[in-house]
């Protein structure tokens, strides 16, 4: 029994580091996308997405990054499943722009390494979850799961 809840515990900080550091690098990227501290974003922007889109890419980039807070908003909360999904979906999607800019493939390769984590952190989630449903359908009634460890 020790040994379960040991590896337990393991998987569960595992679950947090992924949690914390695949919310809050979305949101603060999303954040920068209207100050420009870190980089232009807009430059990262493929000349093909810059075709066809009907708006200035700056202005773009900001509703990218207002998609961004909430994907990293909602990993951070309650909906970290839906988060980390979206997140996969939308880093292989950043990571497909980038390749097309003829360039960038370096920074290509990391968006689709930090797409297998937040995979990972969505499966992570699904398996946490069943075994915190399945824990308190074992417990006596009364006695629930807190809302600290959902």
């Amino acid at each position: 029994m020790k040994f379960q809840r040991d590896r337990e515990k393991e998987l569960d900080s595992i679950w947090w580091v992924l949690r914390i550091a695949l919310g809050l690098g979305p949101f603060l990227a999303g954040l920068d996308k209207f100050f420009n501290v870190l980089t232009d974003w807009s430059m990262y922007l493929s000349p093909l997405a810059q075709k066809v889109l009907p708006i200035d890419p700056r202005v773009f980039m900001r509703g990218v990054g207002v998609m961004e807070m909430i994907v990293g908003a909602a990993i951070l909360t309650r909906w970290t499943r839906l988060g980390s999904w979206v997140a996969t979906g939308w880093l292989v999607a950043i990571a497909a722009n980038l390749v097309t800019t003829g360039m960038f493939f370096d920074l290509a390769v990391r968006d689709l390494e930090i797409a297998v984590a937040a995979f990972a952190l969505a499966r992570l989630t699904e398996v946490r979850q069943a075994a915190l449903a399945g824990a308190g359908a074992r417990r006596p009634l009364g006695q629930g799961l807190s809302s600290a460890s959902l």
